[in-house]
């Protein structure tokens, strides 16, 4: 009720005081207002006649936000001037949440709020007021709109959306550097009170920074913050709205602030002396130890360079900076000897790579430290006097002859004797040998310059007190060379004289070339024979340069009376022993034009006539050449016809069966075969001709016994036979010559004339008869010569 009273009384006031500015003047309806609520007047009509009184008419009501009475909350009345308060009107309310959030009493008029509102949520609400007769159920006026507005209270505080904060700033920045602006938001209504009004603060954080109340920036409040001391702040701040008066609603945030470094610290060692102890077997280039300056800063204002300070034993070590630990690290840069030097001493620098210049002033930013290097004693291996040995042994050096000595020592304190050996993987051949313990090397093997001029293997020296410590070294060993050798030209030349050449003319100029090893400034000489130095068609001259030159001394050479002349030329040596050999030149006389240009070496040329060119030369032996090669073809052609086989002779004696199919002839037909062949020995004698084609037989139907005087033909065929075993002509083939009587299976026997009787009248021709009509005409021949025989007549 009390909240309920307070309202009425400031509607009233602002109604009362004319705070509130009215919309329109109505001429005939008019709204009037109840002294202490809120009302608004509905028009209504009147008489022409009546006296009107003027109204302000309101569109707007105001209710309070985030009410919690338990009572509705009474927001205003609505009254028409047609209602006498009879009951006959009946007001209704339409719109935004009408009947939800608004209600009207239908009788009254008196609107109310039946839940809390949020302002943040809807500021106001658009409704519509209607007066309706209650009989008649029609409108007594027309519709009227008018607004709600929710009435703001302080019911937010002010709220950092993008909170919490990260911030930076450079350590050692001075007072009032900037470093962040943070902003916060009210959801109250601003243009209303100071409800949304923020101010700004510092809960924690101070003294090192401070905010502007108004804007929210955020500055340094102290000078030279060093980030070394302390990295990390948190600073709490606080906006309150109500213009941080008391009774406002705050809200709060934290801002990370971090120090950036800046380069404002120089490298320092913790310590002025460093030891180390270093073996003298180190190798070099190896980590010898690790020294560290100590840089407070950090990044790249941490980054530290080492320097060895030139003095004493700096010459010997090397210093670099490992770039994740910033520790400097000595490494050896030359082997160390216990025996030699024991210590070293020298100093090492440390100093910022990234400097800052507005800090030069605090002093320079670099810091020095000794290093004490103590060399550690390490038994070694023995150590030869020199890194590689070279010697030289003449070829041919009997075996067993030393040719040198290798020597090593055991520098060690208390040192061991040495023993030496070759290594087999470098002189698998064994070339040479070694004293153990004196290490004089010695040959194997005759040596040969010619076949190897050089030698390279390794020696090893092992201490006797620790064998397993050796160290090797290589042998260089030159075979020197033996003048065994006669120098040689070096090429064989093609020396050639013209026919026209003239006393004293150097015709070629000749070198010579030595086997042997020659040493330096070796010289040949060259000299004739002294059987050629009689009268000599040429001589040799020396020119001192270890060549020579072949001199003319005829004036003219004919190519007709000596085409090649020989000339012994002895060449020598300066080695000692003294070797020379005779070289035999081969000088070719040609002719030539005035020029001394060589127009023809050939033979044949001297006996062509002058002026014949070299291309008609090479056409006529062409010719010849070929004349040749076909006359060779015509003689093979001619050999390999007489070694035919084929029987292609008119004078062979051996049987010919002629086969034909016409009847007649008879034994008067002997242009096929001549018998009298058979029985001549002669003819036998002088066809002795081997034809290996098989004559054809022919078997006839009649058979008759074998002729048994026959010895002229068993004669022949046993002499054939025989030719045929022994002839060394015979084909390189299997062949079958039958020399024999033609069957005696057959019915007809033999048609061969071979079975035939000495005699024509020993002849019985009866047996055609018996052949049939085919031979009836043979048979009537052969039978009326047999009737005329003038023998059988007799």
């Amino acid at each position: 009720m009390l909240t309920r009273n307070c309202l009425s009384l400031l509607l009233w006031v602002l109604f009362d005081g004319g705070l509130l500015t009215p919309l329109q003047p109505q001429p005939q309806q008019t709204l009037a207002t109840e002294p202490r609520e809120n009302v608004i007047h509905l028009p209504g009509q009147r008489s022409h006649f009546q006296r009107v009184k003027r109204g302000w008419v309101w569109n707007q009501f105001f209710v309070l936000e985030e009410y919690m009475g338990s009572e509705p909350q009474y927001v205003g009345k609505l009254h028409s001037d047609l209602d006498k308060g009879e009951g006959t009107v009946k007001y209704t309310l339409s719109g935004d949440g009408a009947g939800t959030v608004f209600t009207i009493d239908e009788t009254t008029g008196d609107i109310h709020a039946i839940r809390s509102l949020d302002r943040e949520e809807k500021p106001f609400y658009t409704l519509r007021a209607q007066a309706v007769d209650i009989e008649t159920r029609k409108p007594l006026e027309p519709e009227s709109e008018f607004i709600i507005k929710v009435q703001d209270i302080n019911d937010n505080e002010p709220k950092f959306l993008d909170g919490p904060y990260v911030a930076t700033v450079p350590e050692m920045s001075p007072v009032g550097a900037y470093v962040l602006q943070v902003k916060a938001t009210d959801a109250d209504d601003p243009t209303y009170g100071n409800s949304a009004r923020v101010v700004y603060s510092i809960l924690q954080g101070q003294p090192y920074f401070s905010i502007d109340p108004k804007t929210g920036v955020i500055r340094t409040a102290l000078p030279n913050m060093d980030r070394e001391v302390k990295e990390q702040y948190q600073v709490l701040i606080q906006a309150k709205d109500m213009g941080g008066q008391l009774g406002g609603l705050a809200g709060t945030t934290i801002v990370n602030i971090t120090l950036t470094d800046v380069n404002d610290n120089p490298p320092r060692f913790p310590k002025s002396i460093f030891h180390l102890k270093v073996p003298e077997s180190s190798p070099i280039g190896s980590a010898i130890g690790r020294i560290r300056a100590v840089d407070p800063d950090f990044g790249q204002n941490a980054e530290i360079e080492y320097n060895i300070v030139p003095g004493d034993g700096g010459n010997l070590f090397d210093i670099v900076t490992d770039e994740e630990t910033q520790e400097g690290v000595i490494k050896l840069k030359k082997p160390l000897d216990f025996e030699t030097k024991k210590a070293y001493t020298f100093k090492v620098e440390a100093s910022n790579l990234h400097l800052d210049h507005r800090f030069h002033s605090a002093g320079p930013f670099k810091d020095t430290a000794t290093v004490k290097i103590s060399v550690l004693d390490v038994d070694e291996p023995p150590v030869f006097s020199k890194p590689l040995y070279t010697m030289e042994v003449y070829e041919d050096t009997p075996v067993g002859t030393i040719i040198g000595a290798v020597t090593a020592q055991d520098l060690d304190v208390g040192s061991s004797a040495v023993r030496y050996f070759i290594d087999w993987k470098s002189d698998g051949d064994s070339y040479f040998t070694i004293d153990g313990n004196e290490g004089t090397i010695a040959t194997n093997e005759l040596l040969d310059r010619e076949s190897t001029a050089q030698y390279n293997f390794s020696i090893i020296a092992s201490k006797v007190s620790n064998p397993l410590l050796t160290s090797k070294v290589n042998i260089l060993i030159n075979v020197l060379d033996v003048n065994e050798f006669p120098p040689e030209i070096s090429v064989p030349y093609e020396t050639t004289v013209c026919e026209n050449a003239k006393p004293g003319q150097i015709i070629q100029i000749v070198s010579a070339a030595d086997r042997d090893l020659s040493p330096a400034g070796q010289q040949f000489s060259f000299r004739l024979s002294p059987e050629a130095a009689i009268k000599p068609n040429f001589t040799v001259r020396d020119f001192r340069n270890n060549t020579a030159g072949i001199e003319t001394r005829r004036n003219g050479y004919s190519r007709r009376q000596q085409e090649l002349y020989f000339l012994p030329v002895i060449i020598e040596d300066s080695s000692y022993p003294v070797q020379s050999s005779t070289n035999t030149m081969t000088i070719r006389v040609c002719r030539c034009d005035s020029d001394g240009t060589i127009l023809s070496c050939n033979v044949e040329a001297i006996f062509l006539p002058v002026g014949l060119s070299t291309g008609a030369l090479i056409a006529i032996l062409l010719c010849i050449v070929i004349l040749l090669a076909i006359v060779v073809l015509y003689v093979a052609l001619r050999r390999q016809k007489k070694k035919d086989t084929l029987m292609t002779s008119k004078e062979d004696i051996r049987d010919n069966v002629i086969h034909y199919d016409d009847e007649g002839g008879g034994e008067e037909d002997t242009q096929a075969f001549d018998i009298g062949a058979l029985r001549n020995p002669k003819v036998i004698e002088e066809n002795k001709i081997r034809r290996d084609i098989k004559p054809d037989s022919l078997c006839l139907p009649r058979q008759r016994p074998p002729v048994e005087d026959n010895t002229d033909i068993r004669d022949f065929i046993h002499q054939r036979l025989q030719e045929n075993d022994v002839d060394p002509t015979a084909p390189p083939y299997d062949s079958l010559a039958t020399y024999a009587y033609e069957g005696t299976g057959s019915v007809a026997e033999s048609l061969s004339s071979i079975d035939s009787l000495t005699t024509e009248a020993d002849q019985d021709y009866d047996y055609l008869t018996d052949w049939g009509p085919r031979f009836k005409v043979l048979a009537d021949m052969f039978g009326e010569e047999e009737s005329y025989n003038p023998d059988k007549v007799a």
